[in-house]
């Protein structure tokens, strides 16, 4: 089979995957059930990628075996011989979802065989711009308002008019602090750093910079999304103890003060796939009518630059949708 024509009909797959995921896990949005939205998105999403023609291995996903019993990192996946590496995140805003807010997203990412960063679960800090900045190099150790002045310079936008998104977390209190005396806005969020990293690269978002520690495979999954739609990331793992870094070097980190750039955090051809659970900057929420889902989402290629946005309609009568939607 012509590898271009297996690799085009991958990236229409994942999106089947994000696609139930996201069904299942809107059921229950504002329920108040962290676990449950989650465990949906879990469920199906790994019976779907099993369905896939590939062998893939899942190498950022709901944590490591002890703690996750499906979708852990290590766990093989798919149907076919092909080796793929696969980056996921089922529910990325289980908060969100769980409290009926905005921007969470069922995510997944495929690449090659040794396509993303393996790291520990741990805190990374983070800054992310878009497209258009993509040449601009900063130091991520200086200080946020320095930063900020130097995305001002190279950009040619007046400080006041730049908006930096920013996790709303009492860790970012000192961030935010220095930010607001630059005189740039910010846009606090309380959940979903993926869609608020990759809202830097499309123009309409309202989001110039994205600043803040949160999940290493939050930032594996919004560095592989902006692999195909341009933009920067620069990234820093965080070790509370020396144990953790045992364990990051045990899985390929060289240095405790490294710094992972996008290409660093994804590389060679990767194909990424998002759908929208409930309303936000990239995506649309799920909607259901008449025992009909009506999803919203986007998969793109590194590769070819391409980025196609997916609406469907989904039959929830039809045997394989509804065990998912008890």
């Amino acid at each position: 089979m012509n590898t271009v024509l297996l690799d085009r009909n991958l990236a229409l797959e994942a999106v089947r995957v994000t696609e139930i995921a996201a069904i299942a896990s809107s059921f229950h949005m504002g329920r108040g059930d962290e676990k449950a939205a989650d465990q949906a998105a879990v469920n199906a999403m790994r019976d779907f990628l099993n369905e896939l023609d590939v062998n893939g291995k899942v190498v950022i996903g709901e944590g490591e075996r002890d703690k996750a019993p499906m979708l852990y990192i290590g766990e093989t996946i798919g149907k076919g011989k092909v080796k793929v590496d696969i980056a996921l995140d089922p529910l990325e805003g289980t908060t969100i979802t769980a409290q009926g807010g905005e921007n969470a997203l069922s995510v997944l990412a495929i690449g090659e065989e040794g396509s993303f960063l393996h790291a520990p679960d741990i805190y990374m800090k983070k800054i992310a711009y878009g497209y258009k900045y993509e040449n601009l190099e900063i130091n991520i150790d200086d200080e946020p308002s320095k930063i900020v002045k130097e995305f001002a310079n190279f950009s040619k936008i007046r400080l006041e008019n730049i908006v930096v998104c920013i996790l709303d977390r009492p860790r970012h209190q000192e961030l935010i602090n220095e930010v607001r005396s630059t005189g740039a806005r910010i846009k606090l969020i309380s959940d979903g750093d993926v869609s608020a990293v990759i809202a830097t690269s499309i123009d309409d978002s309202g989001i110039d910079l994205y600043m803040g520690t949160g999940g290493s495979p939050e930032g594996v999954l919004a560095a592989a999304a902006l692999r195909c739609l341009g933009g920067k990331i620069y990234t820093k793992l965080i070790y509370d103890n020396d144990e953790i870094f045992e364990r990051a070097k045990k899985m390929g980190v060289i240095k405790k003060n490294q710094i992972f750039e996008t290409n660093d955090l994804a590389k060679g051809d990767v194909m990424f796939s998002a759908t929208g659970v409930t309303d936000g900057t990239l995506l649309k929420g799920v909607r259901v009518n008449n025992n009909y889902a009506h999803t919203h989402s986007v998969v793109m290629r590194s590769k070819t630059s391409t980025i196609r946005y997916i609406n469907a309609n989904h039959n929830l009568n039809i045997k394989k949708y509804r065990s998912y939607f008890k």
